[in-house]
């Protein structure tokens, strides 16, 4: 899914770490460097969160390739049985054909169609499968196209393979680059008071932001599996993890535990917060317990319980928690959907 680079980020400093080295003169005097202001901290952090926005799209995306992959695979790879069945039982019969035709003198060797079970080998050598065709010309087309399908699913297996492992390597890739992003993170949060950092990344929250509605509309009961999936969560210890679409052990990310608990209300979502951002919206005033908030840029979701309070999965070094409608999130609150 597309988050902020706060939500894939690494854990965010609990204290003041102190940012600006001493310089020591000869004569033992030392200055420190002076320190940014939080408006040339928070530039700094749009520009890595609109790179962490394009790797973060980038990953998921790669994720459901694999997920495609692997089930094209398999599909292939049942093709490629059938095919094999079939062919060692008209392989067997056209061996008999050749054997006899070999025996009269019409056909000068068997030998590849004996020997060799590789199907390709048999379709190269076409002077022994023109000889043949003299003999059992139906017998003869219907073993060379069951040849020419297994060969064909053969090389589908191995192209999509090969797929799967650029893939592999691009997701590895993605979160080498993540680990960049988050220590350059850590660098620029260090700057910052606690009070500072709660303003500028979500899992921090102060006092709730009353222009949400209270919760006292009624819930639908999808929206009460939702919100008691992710409370599970909650009390579950759930890590948040780059990616995550759980289950609780394996972690989630913010669209991830979104995407997770509308299926556990029976309703499919799509994976990312922007592909979210694109089901029914809903006015602010008729949020339900159950909706999906957007926030940043639709770059980061989370779960509206009532009461002014969500359900979020922040970013690295934190668990999925409850928190209220505040500091971050009020300020980058984008509106809110309904499956």
């Amino acid at each position: 899914m597309i988050a902020t680079l706060w939500r894939r980020g690494a854990a965010i400093p609990l204290g003041l770490i102190a940012a600006g080295a001493l310089v020591t003169s000869l004569g033992g005097a030392a200055a420190a460097a002076p320190q940014p202001t939080i408006a040339q901290v928070q530039a700094q952090l749009n520009q890595l969160n609109a790179k962490a926005q394009v790797l973060d799209q980038q990953y998921d995306q790669a994720e459901q390739q694999l997920t495609a992959a692997n089930d094209q695979l398999g599909l292939i790879n049942d093709e490629i049985a059938r095919y094999q069945t079939r062919y060692k039982s008209m392989r067997h019969q056209v061996a008999q054909i050749a054997t006899t035709a070999y025996e009269n003198g019409t056909l000068s060797s068997p030998e590849v169609l004996l020997t060799s079970s590789n199907p390709q080998q048999i379709l190269n050598d076409s002077s022994m499968l023109q000889e043949l065709s003299s003999v059992n010309s139906a017998a003869l087309a219907a073993f060379v196209t069951t040849a020419k399908q297994l060969t064909s699913a053969q090389e589908a297996a191995r192209r999509v393979s090969a797929g799967k492992l650029a893939i592999r390597n691009q997701l590895a890739s993605q979160k080498s680059q993540n680990a960049n992003l988050i220590a350059q993170q850590q660098a620029l949060m260090a700057q910052l008071s606690p009070a500072q950092q709660a303003d500028v990344t979500p899992g921090g929250g102060g006092s709730n932001d009353t222009s949400l509605p209270a919760g006292a509309l009624a819930t639908s009961a999808q929206g009460q599996a939702v919100v008691e999936f992710a409370i599970a969560q909650v009390q579950g210890d759930c890590p948040y993890v780059f990616g995550g679409t759980g289950p609780c052990k394996d972690g989630f990310d913010c669209s991830g535990l979104t995407q997770a608990a509308w299926a556990a209300a029976g309703v499919a979502i799509p994976r990312t917060s922007e592909d979210q951002a694109g089901l029914p919206a809903i006015p602010t005033s008729q949020m339900r317990p159950g909706d999906i908030m957007e926030f940043a840029g639709d770059s980061h979701v989370g779960i509206y319980v009532g009461g002014g309070m969500l359900i979020d999965a922040p970013h690295s070094g934190l668990d999925v928690e409850e928190i209220s409608f505040s500091g971050w999130y009020s300020e980058n609150f984008d509106g809110a959907v309904r499956p």
